[in-house]
């Protein structure tokens, strides 16, 4: 049975909890005025730099002491290491609020350290009673301030499965004997981390269910005779000899900081919030009016002679809630600042000289003597957002509730992300190659729901822009590339994760060879050059790769081209008795320029036949600067005969359809032109070569490629231009322009160039 303490501090609590606080009057009353006990004239404000100074300082000393304790394995009873319960927690809440004025880098990265350690989840799986325990909700608030900044899912959904699973709990009905929240420090705990779910979910239930909970707390523990909350029904009837209530100071600060965080995320028009805002100010007006001479409280409110000693906690915690109540137009300016002020010195000189907030009490559940030189996590969490509503104290007011923070940058956040340490067993050049090699085919080869997730299929293809051919159907859309790599640039990769091929690309085509692994995995596999359809300016390969289908259009490009065993797009070989013999796929490459304005790497081949004799090899440098459809390449052959060697460089006849397209071969130019068939949904593909006719012999056909057959002497470099285009792209919407482009070139077929 639930137990009735007093009938008339009862009957005042729940009158102020229901009806009372929602008329009209209650709603839109003013800021409470507290007992002046100084001027606001007398009391001059910090200078922001200088209380940032003493925030930056103790936060350094925090970090550097909770990073000097081992991490305990269990860490319900941890004071002073890094954990997931409450201790830390609260100096997490107020050490990312501090990083969302310095942006410091190192503070993050702590902070996601912590996260990281506990993989973003709560401590209490053991029974029901510890899921529910508010205390192991209270780091919520670092998985939700960690999603604000970077809007990773997985940061907050072991916090959401788990606030998920408390609702019910928390709404029951009708009232349960045992609250949850039974007392005062809950509601510092897991009410803001609720109403924050709210806020960044748009989902009301979090919200409910916490308001809920509150008021339930609410009409146990608050005495609105003192405009106090006891710290639980322990305490309630419990008087010292003098017959004075015992009201713990940070009990109560607790709730008043809680508040504060609440208010923060509650919108505006919610029903409730004016029950909140009377709350707040009736207790603000209480508290002021207890502060000591040093501008600090007694960790018993009422009590001051029992406990004359300093203590921060609690104190810190009142100049916070204070402080806030003034920025935000909760409280009276006039009569709040002095006391914000005075509090504010008070705490200073407690400080230590090592940084830290000294004469913190220890955890515990009620009041007891508090030594100068004593700290914790929590005490110097208070502080930092005490410091930091104490230098907004000279700006203009700002209106609840507070938008969320800003996501970061993709580059700040990668900054303030923590780096996994490579493998123990990772050790030498060798072991270090393959350890890289095996990371880039995990990020490459596995699934990702940005690009396939259900809720992307079937993507919607945008409308054609103005002068724009309607782009091919689209399956999923692509995720889009990270901030800063949607600039234009020429680039050339080496992809392990896609059997060895090398992409290159710029703003204007995109092409790909093959490589070693291949050769396992697709044999026969050969030496053809691939040419992709491209409809962004920028880099897009990888990320296509990626997709699992680079041969459907994603929303940037497509891959349709087929290579085969063919020569492709410009694939050379040797002809030598009425046959074309082929090497295998590249054996070494060296990359030479990865952009912006030119991507240009270095490929070589090794030995094959050609007839029953001769032996050659070659090595290729390919060029594609920015602003043009055509690659230069540089080819030297070698061979173990002496004498010309007669090189074919071809263009596959049916890359996309069962029928060939279309070749316009100009001998005397050196230009030749190929125009596919056209697929009715992805398009036209064109290839050209651009090849010095004073080399040309001959142009011949063969069931799969047309070769343009030119003299070559081993060990002499020659060089031809290879050029792709794709209708569907942002250049070529027709053969006609395309063709105007391609003997529009001016090739230099100097090899020393």
């Amino acid at each position: 049975m639930f137990r009735v303490v007093s009938n008339h501090r009862t009957l005042i609590a729940l009158a102020l909890a229901g009806t009372a606080l929602t008329t009209g009057a209650i709603a839109h009353a003013a800021p409470a005025r507290a007992p002046k006990t100084a001027s606001a004239k007398q009391e001059a404000l910090p200078s922001a730099e200088a209380v940032l100074a003493t925030l930056n300082r103790a936060n350094s000393a925090q970090m550097k002491a909770m990073r000097a304790e081992p991490i305990p394995l269990t860490t319900g009873g941890a004071v002073r290491e890094i954990s997931s319960n409450w201790v830390s927690a609260t100096y997490y809440v107020g050490a990312a609020r501090l990083a969302r004025v310095t942006q410091d880098k190192d503070t993050l990265k702590f902070l996601t350290d912590a996260a990281e350690h506990y993989n973003y989840a709560l401590r209490g799986a053991k029974t029901g009673k510890n899921m529910l325990n508010a205390d192991e909700m209270a780091i919520g608030d670092l998985y939700e301030e960690l999603y604000a900044r970077r809007r990773q899912e997985g940061v907050i959904m072991p916090l959401r499965q788990r606030l998920d699973w408390a609702l019910p709990h928390l709404t029951r009905q009708p009232i349960p004997e045992h609250l949850v929240w039974w007392w005062s420090d809950a509601l510092f705990m897991a009410p803001p981390v609720l109403a924050r779910m709210s806020a960044q979910t748009g989902d009301a239930k979090y919200l409910k269910a916490m308001d809920t909970q509150w008021w339930r707390t609410f009409a146990r523990l608050y005495d609105p005779d003192e405009s106090l909350y006891y710290r639980d029904e322990r305490f309630i009837e419990r008087r010292d000899d003098q017959g004075r209530k015992l009201f713990w100071s940070r009990g109560n600060g607790w709730v008043m900081g809680g508040m504060a965080r609440v208010l923060e995320s509650m919108p505006a028009d919610y029903i409730q919030r004016p029950r909140y805002i009377t709350i707040f100010q009736s207790m603000a007006k209480r508290i002021a009016g207890l502060q000591r001479a040093d501008g600090l409280w007694s960790s018993s409110l009422l009590q001051p002679d029992r406990f004359p000693e300093a203590e921060t906690s609690g104190s810190a915690f009142f100049v916070y809630a204070l402080a806030w109540g003034i920025n935000h137009g909760v409280l009276d300016r006039a009569t709040y600042l002095p006391v914000v002020v005075k509090g504010w010195k008070g705490l200073e000189a407690q400080v230590l000289p090592n940084g830290m907030l000294g004469a913190v009490q220890k955890t515990g559940d009620q009041p007891v003597t508090t030594a100068p030189d004593d700290i914790g996590p929590y005490g110097a969490g208070a502080f930092l957002l005490a410091g930091l509503e104490v230098m907004n104290l000279s700006k203009p007011t700002t209106a609840l509730p507070l938008a969320e923070p800003a996501p970061d940058a993709a580059a700040f956040v990668a900054a303030t992300m923590p780096v996994p340490a490579v493998p123990r067993t990772v050790r030498g050049p060798e072991e270090e190659a393959r350890h890289a090699t095996e990371m880039k085919a995990v990020a490459a080869l596995a699934y990702d729901p940005l690009i396939e997730g259900p809720g992307l299929a079937p993507a919607q293809v945008p409308p054609a822009a103005l002068g724009q051919p309607t782009p091919p159907k689209m399956i999923f859309r692509m995720a889009p590339p990270p901030a800063g790599q949607e600039t234009p640039r020429a680039t050339v990769r080496y992809a392990p994760e896609r059997y060895d091929d090398i992409l290159w690309e710029n703003d204007r085509t995109a092409h790909r060879i093959y490589g070693p692994a291949l050769e396992q995995y697709e044999p026969p596999s050969t030496s053809g050059v691939d040419a992709w359809g491209k409809s962004v300016r920028y880099p897009f390969m990888t990320r296509q790769l990626r997709t699992g289908d680079q041969h459907a259009y994603h929303g940037e490009g497509i891959d349709y081209y087929n290579v085969k065993t063919y020569r492709g797009a410009g694939g050379l070989g040797v002809w030598d008795g009425g046959k074309l013999w082929v090497s295998r796929n590249w054996k070494d490459y060296k990359i030479l320029k990865d952009g912006p304005d030119a991507a240009s790497f270095k490929v070589s081949y090794a030995p094959w036949k050609v007839g029953e004799k001769r032996e050659v090899w070659e090595s290729r440098t390919f060029t594609l600067p920015m602003g043009t459809n055509f690659t230069r390449l540089v080819s030297t052959f070698g061979s173990n005969a002496k004498g010309p060697i007669t090189v074919a460089i071809g263009i596959t006849k049916a890359p996309t359809a069962k029928t060939a397209g279309d070749l316009r071969a100009d001998k005397a130019k050196g230009v030749f032109s190929f125009w596919d068939v056209t697929d009715p949904d992805k398009g036209t593909m064109g290839v050209s070569l651009l090849i010095d006719p004073r080399q040309i012999v001959d142009v011949v056909e063969t069931d799969s490629d047309w070769l343009v057959l030119v003299k070559v002497t081993p060990g002499k470099p020659f060089v031809y231009y290879m050029g792709a285009a794709w209708d569907k792209g942002l250049d070529f919407h027709s053969r006609a322009d395309w063709e105007t482009y391609v003997f529009a070139q001016k090739p230099d077929f100097n090899p020393a160039h």
